[in-house]
């Protein structure tokens, strides 16, 4: 059993078999997939899976806590399980191509700058937008 079936079975949902397709989908997936990407993936395991399912399904799993939705502005919706570590994103404008990072002094100064406005940080998303270095051209 994948750790997203393991969620829902957590918490109370009820696993038909293509659901159990969905969430081994979503658990083995290293990007950030959108819904039609992930009805491909998922009809390659069960061709009886349509579209509408996913969409059901993907719905489900965030209403509930264990996906989380991301637009990175390319126009689809992509999903991500939720995790307890928090991370930021890095958003190859060129390609689409999604990088999970970590950085112990933007989390810092996301605070101080919260504390210096009269507030305390509760939940935030920091997504950034860029092209590789190598591909810039002096100009």
């Amino acid at each position: 059993m994948d750790r997203i079936e393991k969620l829902c079975i957590a918490k109370g949902l009820r696993m038909t078999d293509q659901r159990r397709v969905i969430a081994r989908v979503l658990s083995v997936s290293k990007d950030h997939p959108d819904v039609e990407e992930l009805h491909r993936r998922a009809a390659a395991i069960d061709p009886d899976i349509s579209i509408a399912t996913v969409y059901r399904t993907v719905r489900l799993l965030t209403e509930h806590g264990i996906l989380e939705s991301h637009d990175f502005g390319d126009g689809r919706t992509r999903f991500e399980e939720v995790t307890e570590q928090h991370h930021d994103h890095l958003i190859d404008t060129r390609t689409g191509k999604v990088i999970e990072f970590v950085d112990p002094e933007i989390e810092r100064l996301q605070e101080e700058i919260a504390r210096r406005l009269g507030y305390r940080l509760v939940d935030h998303r920091l997504e950034l937008y860029g092209v590789p270095l190598a591909e810039e051209k002096p100009g």
